[in-house]
């Protein structure tokens, strides 16, 4: 799901706001860590666009919804993904045939495996070369290509060895895609979901296969390719998915005036980035001003809206007040927590990010 999001450890400037590929790696509450890096790949100018003015925002009135808290959403080791362990700043995971080792920041504990185990790694997120190109991984066994065929609950798609340590699927937003899928189900009636920063499109085709219409918005043109790629190789070409090339916020605007409307809102922001005009996004900043937005452009029957946030400084208890008051006389539960991939070695659980959904 959404394309650059790995350069958030980096020293070098995080990317744009709507960018492919994200860093999402690991959140480390209470340290800065730049998100989404690869995301933006779109061909920024030095040249800053002035900034719109700010959206004039009011509390809302009515009643807070009702809050469940905190909610720790898990992703199991299965047959397609698995934590394997981790420990010593990196972690050793399985995407479907190949053992790879990235980087991993929260990973403060010790290893769990012997060190042959980690030897038998494929490919190696190395970080030691230019930004362009697969020359940051190496490949111990054999050199490797670009792409390689996985799967998520039965959706064909590919993953991706990118310059900024991303593999062009983010495990842990499965407890998202599965939760999405029900409450698309359990509508029984045609559903529009609007997928911001969707990045290679894993949740669009989870929500397209549930039986929805589906609008994914991402500002880099390689994530979109990707994501388009991805929707032939699950054999959903026939499903109803607009791919959108442009700034989310702008995109999310333009709705708002054209009165479009979507029963399910995901965006899942950077914590800093520059849009291919030159835009800046900054998600304290920012933040406030989108979450309102999404609430604008939503349907008189709404079911849900679902915010991920990776690598900032707060704790969930920050972004779950900005949606209880955001979702204020909508009536509904706001549900927040933390992202969690549960490891195999040992069992211990990585945490990668907040998040923070309103439920009708």
């Amino acid at each position: 799901m959404k394309s650059f999001r790995d350069k958030r450890r980096d020293s070098r400037p995080p990317p744009a706001r709507t960018e492919p590929g994200r860093q999402r790696d690991a959140l480390v509450p209470g340290r800065p860590q730049p998100k989404h890096a690869e995301r933006h790949e779109s061909k920024s100018t030095d040249r800053q666009e002035a900034k719109p003015a700010p959206r004039i925002l009011s509390r809302r009135e009515g009643p807070l919804p009702a809050e469940r808290l905190p909610l720790i959403l898990e992703v199991a080791p299965n047959a397609d993904y698995a934590l394997l362990d981790s420990g010593a700043g990196e972690k050793l995971e399985q995407y479907g045939p190949y053992r790879i080792v990235r980087p991993e920041g929260q990973a403060i504990w010790q290893r769990a495996l012997p060190a042959k185990e980690w030897e038998r790694a494929d490919a190696i997120f190395t970080g030691d070369t230019d930004e362009e190109g697969i020359g940051r991984w190496r490949f111990p066994k054999a050199p490797l290509g670009e792409t390689w065929p996985m799967k998520h609950d039965g959706i064909d798609y590919l993953g991706r060895f990118t310059s900024f340590r991303h593999v062009g699927v983010f495990p842990e937003q499965a407890s998202h895609w599965d939760h999405m899928a029900g409450l698309i189900a359990a509508a029984r009636r045609p559903v529009k979901v609007l997928n911001l920063f969707g990045y290679t499109g894993l949740a669009s085709l989870v929500a397209a296969r549930a039986g929805a219409e589906v609008t994914h918005v991402d500002a880099s043109k390689k994530a979109i390719g990707w994501a388009r790629e991805n929707q032939e190789m699950a054999g959903l070409s026939g499903k109803p998915i607009r791919w959108i090339v442009e700034d989310a916020v702008k995109f999310a605007e333009r709705e708002e005036r054209r009165g479009s409307r979507y029963d399910i809102v995901l965006f899942d922001p950077p914590a800093y980035g520059r849009g291919p005009k030159g835009e800046v996004w900054q998600l304290f900043e920012d933040l406030p001003g989108l979450t309102d937005l999404c609430r604008s452009i939503l349907t008189p029957k709404p079911i849900a809206v679902v915010l991920t946030a990776y690598s900032i400084r707060a704790s969930f208890f920050a972004i779950h007040a900005l949606m209880r008051d955001t979702f204020a006389g909508m009536g509904g539960t706001v549900e927040s927590g933390e992202l969690i991939i549960r490891e195999k070695s040992a069992g211990r659980a990585l945490s990668t990010s907040l998040f923070s959904r309103w439920v009708a």
